[in-house]
């Protein structure tokens, strides 16, 4: 018996390539589009984007449900809180 812990995310966004702090602005103004409890998938870069944008949407109240390495990029799942305003 096995329970899928499958997150299905309602949005992507495909940040290969973007710059920080770019790639961080960009996240935040997609999560703005989707509505409150909606889940953001971001692809994002190894290096300073996985390590700065996950902590940098933290501080500005966003959960971060999930960080998959796909080999050659990451898979950052962040969910926009259902109190945001």
């Amino acid at each position: 018996m096995s329970v899928s812990s499958q997150l299905t995310p309602d949005a992507q966004l495909d940040l290969r390539g973007t710059p920080c702090p770019i790639n961080f602005v960009r996240t935040k103004l997609r999560l703005q589009q989707i509505q409150a409890g909606e889940l953001l998938e971001v692809w994002l870069d190894a290096g300073e984007p996985i390590e700065q944008v996950p902590d940098s949407l933290k501080m500005a109240g966003y959960q971060i449900e999930q960080i998959t390495d796909c080999s050659g990029y990451f898979s950052l799942l962040v969910r926009r809180p259902v109190n945001d305003s």
